[in-house]
């Protein structure tokens, strides 16, 4: 299973970005997939997820201003910013829990990451 993240660059603050993250290589059943971040120096932390039932769970720093949506078919996940500012900083790293089709159990994948800058 491969997640790869595309979409990401520098942006001036107040602008928005959107992020993709495509999953491939076979089959699988998806339970939750999301967005983590990482600014320099600092900790991984969440930013949004989305599950099987179409729930969202927001970061607490998103403040309403990123979503979330999914094309199923394509099997990429969006990740929607808007209002960035400098805080926003960091690389973007999608998360997905799967399971295989040839698999009986859940397991978690990171995809590479993508730098986001915004310029104040």
């Amino acid at each position: 299973v491969q997640l790869v993240e595309s979409g990401g660059g520098l942006v001036q603050a107040g602008g928005s970005l959107r992020v993709s993250c495509a999953i491939s290589g076979g089959t699988f059943s998806t339970d939750v997939v999301g967005w983590h971040r990482q600014a320099p120096g600092k900790q991984r932390e969440l930013v949004v997820t989305i599950n099987s039932a179409g729930r969202i769970t927001y970061g607490d720093s998103v403040n309403g201003r990123f979503t979330i949506s999914r094309d199923k078919a394509k099997n990429t996940v969006y990740l929607h910013m808007n209002s960035l500012t400098s805080d926003d900083t960091g690389v973007y790293y999608c998360k997905a829990r799967l399971k295989r089709s040839n698999s009986g159990y859940y397991q978690e994948y990171w995809g590479q990451g993508t730098q986001v800058t915004v310029s104040s």
